[in-house]
């Protein structure tokens, strides 16, 4: 399961970003996980939430920002989701269309309270 080493890794990074402000903790982490990331929301959350089990008496929150899949037509600019794997644009009907999200694997927000 790579999504405890994910979460370790969110942990560290909100951890030292509250370690650059004197007696900060973190309230609550944001990320952003692509559909075709790889990463199963549910799962990470668990790891995150069993890392944290019994170690704060308030532990930060983890928000989820979930990234469906997304295409974007070259020709009319056209963003739209994709179905079924299906990539010809609903605008123009352009047979070919380029990947714009989901993929995303990002740390989007560290919350901090300060002292």
């Amino acid at each position: 399961m790579h999504e405890m080493g994910i979460a370790t890794a969110i942990l560290d990074a909100a951890r030292k970003e509250a370690g650059r402000h004197e007696g900060a903790r973190v309230l609550k982490v944001g990320v952003r996980i692509g559909e075709w990331s790889g990463v199963d929301p549910e799962s990470l959350r668990f790891c995150f939430d069993a890392l944290l089990a019994g170690t704060e008496p308030s532990p930060p929150a983890l928000d989820i920002e979930f990234c469906p899949r997304q295409n974007r037509c070259a020709l009319c600019g056209t963003v739209f989701a994709l179905k079924e794997f299906e990539i010809q644009c609903p605008g123009c009907g352009a047979p070919a269309t380029q990947p714009v999200s989901g993929d995303e694997l990002e740390l989007a927000y560290v919350e901090l309270e300060e002292a």
